[in-house]
């Protein structure tokens, strides 16, 4: 039995590393669920407070990552449009490749501050914001879930 929790694990990990770049896949919440899975085998690899301690970090992330993009945004005089074309411009440009993945969300957010009846210099000023945000928050997701990745397969050691 011990075999299928880490299979199932690492498909999760797998699954999440993945979500950590793809906005619509729960990244960081999956890779937590493979930790979990673990405490299943005979013997448990985690202890309990190390359990509570990703949890709350898996929540403080999820939060982030709403979070990081919008004060981008609005820190560099952005609004909602522009949080919501750079989503838009990274699901639309995330099948182009690593150029797409880095291109779409700049442009989505441009789109998005032109179409809130912005001039495009201040267009582009939030689309940096919103941009930047979105790169901070997928790169916080990215390295959470490849720390929790690293101590799942110490556990299958």
């Amino acid at each position: 039995m011990d075999l299928l929790w880490m299979i199932i694990g690492m498909l999760l990990l797998l699954l999440g590393i993945a979500g950590s770049l793809l906005p619509v896949v729960p990244g960081p919440p999956l890779c937590y669920l493979a930790l979990l899975l673990q405490q299943l085998k005979v013997v448990s690899p985690f202890s309990t407070g190390f359990l509570m301690l990703w949890g709350v970090l898996v929540v403080l992330v999820s939060v982030l990552d709403y979070a990081v993009p919008v004060y981008g945004t609005k820190k560099f005089g952005g609004s909602r449009y522009g949080v919501w074309g750079c989503m838009i411009g990274f699901l639309a440009a995330f099948w182009l490749g690593p150029w797409g993945m880095v291109t779409g969300p700049f442009i989505g957010a441009f789109l998005g501050e032109v179409i809130a009846h912005r001039d495009s210099s201040r267009a582009f000023r939030a689309a940096i914001g919103s941009f930047t945000g979105f790169l901070f928050g997928t790169l916080l997701k990215l390295v959470t879930c490849i720390v929790m990745g690293y101590y799942l397969v110490l556990s299958l050691w």
